[in-house]
């Protein structure tokens, strides 16, 4: 059975990690002592769950698990440094530091080593999160012990709303746009100057204008969602970042 180490201290070991194509030894105290942070495991780099959901949400709220004082943010795997430095460079995960536990040293020494044969992967981490103080766990959230690949307490979004029930997320948008579109130049600066972060889709690349008639009703760019709400083109982004806008989105949050 899996238990939880809150009031222990994390297991001390070295990881062997490739950072800028360089190998570099970091040990545990170098990423623990004196700092608050984060952490989360899974079972594999470049699996479904661990791609689409469990590091890209990390990721997107990086910020403001600084805001409310966690200074960085780990991902543990039973994977070689090599694997996990490809992963994070597909992912673009610059807000996360992958750290590799190729042996599962680390994981073993923390009970969170499990046996996955079945699937062809051998020893593996469990799916968990902590937060850890200066060397300490103070807080486990470990995935409950049933078939399959469990993701229903190590997100962000559980560890952060531990962090601070009242944290907000930031804005973010995703813009369509077209090569040379003056005015989509124009969105993504006011988006920038706002500190709105946003994925830019560009027309024929990666979507038709049918698709995108199809999402707003038109074929002109730009079109940002923000949230999900479709806002509309460069004006109408305009206006809702102005003040007024950002009352509305006070009263509204």
């Amino acid at each position: 059975m899996l238990q939880s180490r809150e009031g222990q201290p994390v297991p001390t070991v070295t990881f062997r990690t490739r950072e800028n194509g360089q190998w570099l030894d970091v040990t545990t105290d170098e990423l623990f002592k004196e700092k608050t942070v984060v952490v989360f495991a899974l079972p594999g780099a470049f699996t479904p769950t661990c791609s689409s959901s469990h590091l890209p949400r990390y990721n997107e709220l990086a910020e403001v698990f600084k805001q409310n004082g966690v200074d960085d943010i780990i991902c543990i795997s039973v994977n070689d440094a090599f694997v996990m430095e490809e992963w994070k460079r597909q992912q673009q995960a610059t807000k996360v530091r992958l750290i590799p536990d190729g042996n599962g040293t680390f994981t073993e020494a923390l009970g969170m080593l499990v046996d996955k044969g079945k699937l062809g992967f051998g020893k593996r981490s469990w799916r968990y999160s902590m937060l850890v103080k200066d060397t300490v766990i103070k807080k486990m959230f470990i995935e409950p012990e049933v078939e399959g690949d469990p993701f229903q307490v190590s997100d962000a979004d559980t560890m952060l709303n531990y962090l601070n029930p009242n944290a907000r997320e930031p804005e973010f948008a995703t813009i369509f746009t077209r090569q040379g579109c003056p005015y989509c130049a124009q969105a993504k600066s006011l988006l920038t100057e706002h500190g709105v972060q946003f994925e830019q889709l560009e027309l024929q690349n990666m979507i038709s204008p049918r698709s995108l008639r199809a999402l707003t009703g038109s074929t002109s760019v730009p079109q940002i969602f923000i949230h999900g709400e479709h806002i509309g083109g460069a004006d109408e982004l305009e206006r809702y970042l102005s003040n007024d806008g950002n009352s509305q989105r006070a009263t509204a949050g």
